[in-house]
């Protein structure tokens, strides 16, 4: 009913100019997570951003609300909102290697956008309120309203949105445009926990010293690292060739005073999709399973975790939890961190697993796997829940159907994840756009970005969004 008002609406390049500047001012704005203080609970830049942009939303004629620094909201229309819009201000770090521009330099390059946030998410929440303006202005009547929640916490753990649903309701539909179109409905459950395993101190040669590798769970390890007393490099290097062949990492052997130090290179991802990434502590460990180590309790361990985490077993069938269903997909396992010294080590994994997963196949499967190679889970970690709305829903077909009408995309499908959203606790929560399909937003590197048409056809599908959820002809919209 409303396509062709927004169609005309978006396509003036005043619009799109006012957009792209109101990007360019939230971007000029370093919104990393700092040292908090009175009124700003994640630092002076996230506090400095939520300013910045709730003077935005009074400027376009919305009513702002700042509460207590974790959130600021903006409202369309009277009454309960019947619409949620989850967009966050803060940022990563900059990091090193922009080419295009200064990461708070906002630039336009051959129509596509560039500057810290322009994806992650400053741009998409700029989008969102443009299409609360562009309803506004067009006049689209609603019987539900609008509510903008601009949070300042997201990539840092996502407490700025617990405080604000534990004083306040959830709306009955809500979506955030940080993620992918067409639309993420499910959004796998993690499990990580932490094991180990102990022994006596030996003298025993060649034994392992020592061995260290990861630094985030959440991360498939770029590197790892070991000691191995009682080899050298020239004989530790056969066998390094033969397992860089295998596993594809990189290997450097350097005699020193304990004995010959082992770098293992891998490529770091995201363990949410690790086959993205070549796991530097799988690697190593292929390695090591094929030097002759003298019978010990760290020699014991490093082959368990061997034959328990195979390199490039990313689905967990070596440990016992492989699985998969039609609507998720499959499990996903990252072996991430790990620490072992002469008495023992402790290490940790990242699964995302899916709707078919449950304690038994999962967890207690894990646990037995363990248990027949003397290691141990420690604590009682807990399986988090699935989120998933169901794709025949009427919120989940309305929003399929604005994106298909501004893409031309035909019989659009939700899709699921391994990693978490901003919505992943909000009931009936989904992520919706604003990454179309096939884009490289370079999202927390260098040179990020993302075409300005992009952002507005986002505009343009958020603003049908609207009318198709709480106008007044809800459900016959699109």
């Amino acid at each position: 009913m409303y396509e062709q008002a927004i169609n005309t609406y978006f396509d003036d390049p005043a619009v799109e100019r006012q957009l792209v500047d109101a990007v360019s001012r939230l971007v000029r704005i370093r919104s990393v997570k700092g040292e908090g203080g009175p009124g700003m609970p994640f630092g002076e830049g996230p506090a400095k951003a939520l300013e910045e942009a709730l003077k935005l939303c009074g400027e376009l004629g919305f009513a702002t609300e700042n509460v207590d620094g974790y959130v600021g909201t903006a409202d369309l229309g009277e009454g309960p909102a019947g619409l949620h819009i989850l967009g966050h201000l803060d940022v990563v770090g900059e990091g090193t290697g922009w080419t295009v521009t200064g990461p708070y330099e906002p630039k336009v390059v051959d129509g596509v956008l560039y500057g810290r946030g322009v994806a992650d998410d400053k741009g998409p929440v700029v989008a969102a309120l443009f299409a609360m303006k562009a309803v506004k202005d067009l006049g689209i009547p609603l019987k539900q309203s609008v509510k903008l929640i601009l949070g300042t916490d997201e990539e840092s753990g996502s407490s700025d949105i617990a405080y604000y649903y534990k004083n306040h309701p959830y709306a009955p539909h809500t979506f955030t445009p940080d993620a992918n179109f067409p639309l993420i409905h499910i959004e796998k459950g993690h499990y990580h926990p932490d094991f180990g395993a102990s022994w006596p101190e030996s003298a025993a040669l060649p034994r392992v010293r020592a061995l260290q590798g990861g630094f985030r769970n959440n991360v498939v390890p770029p590197e790892a690292g070991c000691t191995v007393a009682g080899l050298t490099a020239a004989q530790v290097e056969p066998a390094a060739e033969e397992a860089a062949r295998r596993t594809g990492a990189a290997f450097t052997c350097t005699d020193g005073a304990d004995g010959v130090q082992i770098l293992c290179k891998g490529k770091n991802a995201h363990a949410a999709s690790p086959d993205d990434g070549n796991n530097a502590i799988s690697a190593l460990l292929e390695l090591l399973a094929a030097l002759p180590l003298a019978q010990c309790g760290s020699t014991s361990a490093l082959r368990a975790l061997h034959t328990l985490f195979p390199h490039g077993d990313t689905r967990g069938r070596a440990l016992g939890i492989a699985q998969a269903d039609e609507e998720s997909g499959e499990l996903t396992l990252n072996l991430s961190l790990i620490t072992l010294t002469e008495t023992g080590f402790s290490a940790k994994f990242d699964v995302r697993f899916p709707l078919s997963s449950n304690e038994d196949n999962c967890k207690r499967a894990c646990e037995a796997s363990f248990a027949r190679h003397g290691i141990s889970v420690t604590g009682d970690p807990d399986m988090t829940t699935v989120h998933c709305v169901p794709a025949d829903s009427p919120f989940v077909r309305t929003l399929l159907r604005c994106y298909e009408t501004f893409t031309g995309e035909k019989d659009a499908r939700p899709i699921a994840i391994g990693g978490g959203t901003y919505v992943h606790d909000i009931p009936g929560g989904v992520a919706f756009g604003c990454e179309m399909p096939g884009a490289q937003p370079n999202m927390h590197g260098a040179d990020e970005r993302i075409p300005v048409r992009d952002l507005i056809t986002s505009a343009k599908i958020f603003a049908l969004a609207i009318a198709g959820v709480c106008g007044e002809t809800a459900g016959h919209t699109v």
